[in-house]
Parts: structure tokens; sequence; C-alpha cells
């Protein structure tokens, strides 16, 4: 029998995350904090009056994917390839601090030690689970802080997309040395075919979609359905084909239309979508899928070190990443923050390892907790960092480039045909 529990749980979501979102935006902190905490609190981890199903994971996918996309058609791509350079260091320091310090971490902390070959194993993933960031938290809390086209903001997309890459290179490297059914340079080389495949068919669609907007503009609806086709599609073949993250896909679409004449249009569409529907499933099933471990004083311990380890190698480490690419120090102290949040990614990469036997049981538990505090508090840490010096003799000049980008977003807005 069918069942329509779904049509509640999707109300309770939008109510919960909306109302919660209204409460931390009174405390000065962006909403989708409300929405993370909406999800805690109606989960497992508290209430127990949500729980993860199938439709919600698929609808909560479906919103990180149009996220994404909506990221991609906001991003300036002359700024992107600007820091596509810093983006890399910024990326590849972001990860090695992770990295060594989560090895250092679970080395303490593993009752086994690190001599036997599957505790060093063991180390060395919780380690690589560091190194994950969750993009879509920080792009979620930079667009509604109008900073996600800015140069600091391109910096963050950038070096949470390469971080993804070397985060899947790394997941597969550590698989690899424990599964031999694994070929690392196959998936290498697949990864390198999907941004060769995606400059192809990026160009293709480009000069075909942009043309046929020059010439049909009467019903600027179909363009908003073409391009969520392509947006899937290219999310579709980057996961299933690929190896590589769907967002990674999405983003790179977003990217390919925004330079088309109908942006703004598309745009606002996918934004309104995202808005109603698809963003809160998605913060609300972060916190859904949460269930918190019962504690012990070890446990109390390893979680309190992992969650200042995780913080700090992060900030430092892509800060350092950023200074040593001409960021002042205010902009690499912020894109350090923007990458804190290890959201729903370090979760997939810890429930992968776990499969094979890479993820001790004593782990798991302060995995979970400094993935929550991590995903909660960045957001809060970047409204931090982000605010603005009432003195300071730049902000006039900022505030009324934001106030006019604005005004000619909502003016191209109201042009369009509905």
């Amino acid at each position: 029998m069918l069942s329509y529990k779904y049509l509640f749980d999707i109300a309770l979501i939008l109510i919960s995350t909306k109302l919660l979102g209204l409460l931390t935006r009174k405390f000065q902190m962006p909403q989708v904090v409300g929405a993370l905490l909406a999800g805690l609190i109606l989960g497992p981890a508290m209430l127990n009056i949500l729980n993860e199903t199938h439709f919600i994971q698929q609808m909560a996918e479906l919103g990180v994917i149009v996220l994404m996309f909506t990221a991609g058609l906001e991003t300036d791509i002359q700024e992107l390839k600007k820091t596509g350079k810093a983006s890399f260091v910024i990326a590849l320091m972001g990860v090695l601090l992770p990295l060594a310090g989560g090895f250092i971490i679970a080395s303490l902390f593993n009752k086994g030690g690190s001599a036997s070959t599957n505790a060093m194993m063991q180390n060395i993933f919780i380690g690589i689970i560091l190194t994950a960031t969750s993009v879509s938290i920080t792009v979620e809390t930079l667009k509604e802080l109008g900073k996600l086209s800015t140069r600091v903001g391109n910096a963050i997309l950038g070096a949470a997309l390469i971080d993804d890459i070397l985060g899947i290179v790394g997941l597969t490297v550590i698989i690899s040395l424990s599964d031999a059914t694994v070929n690392i340079w196959w998936v290498l080389i697949k990864i390198v075919l999907f941004f060769i495949c995606s400059v192809g068919t990026g160009f293709l669609f480009y000069f075909l979609f942009d043309k046929w907007v020059k010439k049909y503009d009467k019903d600027l609806r179909r363009f908003v359905i073409v391009s969520f086709v392509f947006c899937l599609l290219l999310a579709f073949v980057a996961e299933e084909f690929f190896g590589v993250a769907d967002i990674t896909g999405a983003f790179i679409a977003g990217l390919i239309i925004s330079n088309t004449e109908r942006t703004k249009y598309i745009e606002a569409r996918f934004n309104t979508m995202s808005y109603i529907l698809l963003s809160p499933i998605f913060f609300a099933s972060i916190g859904i899928s949460i269930e918190m471990p019962e504690m012990s004083g070890s446990i109390i311990g390893l979680t309190i070190c992992l969650l200042i380890v995780a913080i700090l190698t992060k900030v430092i480490g892509c800060g350092i990443g950023a200074r040593l690419c001409k960021y002042s120090n205010k902009e690499s102290l912020r894109i350090g923050v923007g990458m804190v949040s290890r959201g729903e990614v370090a979760l997939i990469v810890a429930s992968k390892g776990a499969a094979v036997g890479l993820m001790s049981t004593a782990f798991f538990g302060p995995v979970v907790i400094m993935v929550v505090v991590t995903t909660v508090i960045t957001p809060i840490l970047l409204k931090i960092v982000f605010r603005k010096n009432k003195n300071h003799p730049g902000n006039n000049e900022e505030v009324s480039s934001e106030l006019i980008n604005r005004y000619e977003s909502k003016l191209e807005f109201s042009k369009v045909t509905y």
C-alpha cells in the first residue's frame, strides 16, 4: 500500500527549518544553521521524529546538486580563472595538514598502536576523513552573506572542488592498499578524462545554447528546463562513469551556462526552487542522518582532540596556502574558515571506510560529533570573519557595489517573460 508519510515529513522539514532559520537570524547567525539544527533536533540524535528515508536521501541529493548548479551560475568565470592556481595551493595545504593531524591523533588514541599494518591504515584513514570539505554549507552561507562572487568566495569554491578531487584520490589510494581489486591508476585516468570531456561538452553546449537563446526569447521557461536537463546529465555522467562527485558535474554545468544572456533569469528560477523545497531538505537531511554515540571518558577526550585538530588544520593549512598566494591576512582567515565544514562529505568517506574495515568502531562516534560541530560552527565563524568594520573606508564602496548588483539582478528578472 502506498504510504503518504513523505508528505508529512516534507511539511515538517520545511516549517521547522524556516522557523529555526528565523530564530538563528535573530541571533545574528546565518539561517543555514537553523536548518542544520532542525534536522538534528527532529532526527535520531534528539527527538527521533524524523528518520532518514530513501526518498529524503534522493531529495537531499537533488538539493545539493541544484545548490551547486546555482553556485556555478553565480560564479564569475574570469575571477575563478584568476584564483585557479591559488585554489590548488590552498586545497593542497588544506589536505596535507588535516591528513597529518588526523594521523597523529589516531596514532595516539588507537589502542592497537601504529605498529601493525592494519592499525597504520586505520590511522591514515582518519586523516583522510579530516581532509574532506563540505562546500555546500559554505556556498549557502556565502550566498546569504552576499560574498559568493567575491575574490575570497571564488578561491573557496575552487579550493573546495579541488579538495574533493584530492579527497577522491586519497580515499582511492588507501582503499586500493587494503583492497587489491581497486586500480588507482584507472581511477586517476577517469578523473582526467572527466575534465577533458567536460571542456569539450561545455564548449559545444555553450555554443548551441547561446545561439538558441538569442534566436528564441519569447518563452524563457524552455531555457530553464534545458539548463536543468544539462545539469542533471552532467552530474549523472560525473558520478556514474567517471567516479567524480555529482556536485562537481553540477557546478561545471552552472559555469558553462553562467555567461549566457539569460543567466539571471535561469538563476532566479533555480534559486526559487532551491529556497522553497530542495535546500531545506538537504540541510535538514544532514542532521537527520546523524546518530549520536554513547559517550565515555576516553571517547570525550578523543572527540575534543579530533575536533580541535579538524578546525585548526583547515584554518591554518588553507590560510597558509592563501598567504603563499598573496592573499591578505583577513582574506586568508576567511578562506581557512570557509573550508572547515566537513558535513555529509566526511560521513560518506567514513561510511565507505567502515565498509572495508578501515574505520575502527572506537573512532566512529567522535567522527560523527566532529562532523556535527564543524558543520554547525562554520556558518557562524564565516559570519564573524566577514563582519564589516563600520569605520573602514572601503565599506561604503563595497556595500554600494553589492546594492548595484542586486538592483541589476532584480531589473533583469523583472524584464523576463513568465
